[in-house]
Formats: structure tokens, C-alpha cells, sequence
């Protein structure tokens, strides 16, 4: 609406106008975090979103900061998304994963957060994660051919810092459903035994995801991959594999000539037959690296994000692609 260019009176008309339509959207959502009755859920990005939506169900209303095919690591955030997670009932994200999304919350304080990082445990990640590093019951790597420890050749002076992929690990992401179920529960207390069902339902099929990992990758003939970025280490830890990655947790990082070195030792001395790269990241230097060494190359997909070239609908099913990727490149029988 252009007010200037209305008359004197028709201005101050369309003003009160506005003031009372204002006063009614006021009364009838009450600044309450709600939309038509559903509690208002922002979403950082796809993971977060994915549990919000089941979790949620009909109760709900979830929108993302991140869009389809945004990397969302360098999501910058809008004015317009900060006034929405002021409004929200409740907003879902990883902090650390997204600096943007970080400041934004500590702008507009919104009146219900629910971090999944403070619902399981983060570790440091760097260019490479052995997979006998695992927590107790996490593997029985013994019979499964889990990598020794001081593995020959690896780089272990990698840019560690803390790895916040903790979706891609079915296990700690089911301790994050939890964690938002319980979020849920406390910003919409009304619903909470919808809440209470919906998390235990997606918990235990978070459960079988996880078996059917333990039993599709037993029998492989080789436990290492290399992929884009350092997404995978805590799926590596879970189930006993090695990830080695071409650049560190930034994907859009560089590979040193020192690391790549170190990359064709890795790929002959451990038999590596593929090399995977990522749907929202440039392929270019996983196919370089593959040509090199006369290797395949496949999806293994970090899910950050749902797009069109995704191998699947949803977390379930591009995880479930993930895992018949992996078995194809370490020869699980």
C-alpha cells in the first residue's frame, strides 16, 4: 500500500484501517506462536525440520529457515525470517552448525528453543574418523573388521573441531527426537500425548533403521570410503567403518596437495573402490579425485537438505539409499 499518494483524509483512514486489522490479527493469534490453532514451528534446516513434522503431525505448523538445495552452512539470515523466530512457538536447530541461525536466536529470543545439540553428545571430527573409536555397545567392531588403531598413512593432524552431524548416526538422532518431542510437549502442553505417541513411533523406526545398518554392512570385504566432506564420522563410529574425507566439515574447503597424497596411498592400501560426493556441493574435485585413481563414484548423501536430485522423499529413505551405497563400495554381502 502507498499511503503518499492517497488524500489527507483517505490516508488517515487507511491508517486506522490498518491499525484495526493489526488489532485483530493481535487478538486472534494473541502473539501466542500460533497460526489457526497449530503451534508455529521454525526449523533451521532439513534434519530439524524432518523431526518437527513427524513429531508434530497435525498439530503443527513447520516452516524452514533453510530452503530445498540451499547449503545450508551459508544460509544468511533475513530480517523477515528474524521477526518469525521471535513469533514462533518454538524454534528447532543445531547450534554450531549454522553461525547466521546462531546470532539470529540470541537476536529475537524467541519463547521456546529446542537445541539439539544439548539433547546428545558431540565429538571432534576431523579429516578422518577411526571407526574402533566408538562408545561401548556402539559397534561390536570386533567381528565386523573395524579398522585398527594408528592405521598407516592416515592424517591425523586434520582441522578437528566439533563435528555437528549427529543426525546421520540413527541412534543419536533418535536421542534428538526425544529432545524435541519433549520441547514440543512443553510449548504445547495440549497436545502433549500426540507428541508422546509420534516420538515413540519415529524412535523405533529410527531403531530399525539402525539395525538394518548393523546387519547390511556386516560382511564387507573393506571398511573405509572417502567422501566430500567430514559429514560421516559419527555414522563411521556407529557401525565400525573408516571415513576419510577429501576436505574437512566445510565442504566447500580445499583439499591440501599433501592431503590428496595421502588420499591415493589410502585408496590402494585399503582396496577403495568408490569415491562419494554430495548433492548440494560442487562434485568436481570427488570426480577429479576418482579419475585419478580410476575409482567410481556415487552419492552418499549428508541430508542436509531435500532437493531434486535427493534419492529419496525423506531422511528414512535417503538414508536407506545411503546404506545400499555403502554396501555397493565395501562389498557387503
Amino acid at each position: 500500500m502507498n499511503i503518499r499518494r492517497l488524500r489527507p483524509t483517505t490516508a488517515l483512514v487507511g491508517a486506522a484501517a490498518l491499525g484495526l486489522t493489526t488489532l485483530t490479527a493481535c487478538s486472534t493469534d494473541a502473539g501466542d506462536g500460533r497460526t489457526d490453532g497449530k503451534l508455529d514451528v521454525v526449523a533451521s534446516f532439513y534434519p530439524m525440520q524432518f523431526l518437527a513434522e513427524r513429531i508434530g503431525g497435525g498439530a503443527v505448523h513447520v516452516s524452514s529457515l533453510t530452503k530445498p538445495g540451499v547449503e545450508p552452512h551459508d544460509l544468511e539470515i533475513s530480517p523477515r525470517q528474524t521477526a518469525d523466530l521471535s513469533e514462533a512457538g518454538l524454534v528447532v536447530y543445531l547450534k554450531g552448525l549454522q553461525p547466521s541461525v546462531d546470532r539470529a536466536i540470541a537476536q529475537a529470543e524467541p519463547k521456546q528453543v529446542a537445541d539439539a545439540a544439548s539433547y546428545t553428545s558431540l565429538e571432534d571430527h576431523g579429516t578422518e574418523v577411526e571407526g574402533e573409536h566408538g562408545h561401548g555397545d556402539e559397534g561390536e567392531h570386533g567381528d565386523e573388521g573395524g579398522g585398527e588403531a594408528g592405521h598407516e598413512g592416515h592424517d591425523h593432524s586434520g582441522d578437528a573441531a566439533a563435528d555437528p552431524h549427529i543426525w546421520l548416526d540413527p541412534v543419536r538422532y533418535a536421542q534428538v527426537a526425544k529432545g524435541v518431542g519433549k520441547a514440543l510437549e512443553k510449548a504445547d502442553p495440549d497436545h502433549a500425548a500426540t507428541y508422546k505417541k509420534n516420538t515413540t513411533a519415529l524412535v523405533k523406526e529410527l531403531g530399525t533403521l539402525d539395525q538394518d545398518f548393523r546387519s547390511g554392512l556386516k560382511g564387507r570385504s573393506s571398511d573405509t570410503f572417502i567422501t566430500t566432506h567430514a559429514a560421516f564420522g559419527y555414522l563411521a563410529e556407529r557401525y565400525g567403518l573408516r571415513q576419510e574425507a577429501i576436505s574437512g566439515l566445510d565442504p566447500e574447503s580445499e583439499p591440501s596437495p599433501a592431503r590428496v597424497k595421502g588420499l591415493h596411498t589410502i585408496a590402494k592400501k585399503d582396496k577403495v573402490n568408490t569415491v562419494f560426493f554430495e548433492t548440494l556441493v560442487s562434485d568436481r574435485t570427488a570426480k577429479t579425485l576418482a579419475g585419478d585413481l580410476h575409482l567410481r563414484t556415487d552419492v552418499l548423501d549428508p541430508i542436509e537438505g531435500i532437493g531434486s536430485r535427493s534419492k529419496g522423499d525423506d531422511y528414512i529413505q535417503v538414508m536407506r539409499a545411503n546404506l545400499k551405497a555403502l554396501q555397493r563400495a565395501l562389498g557387503a554381502k
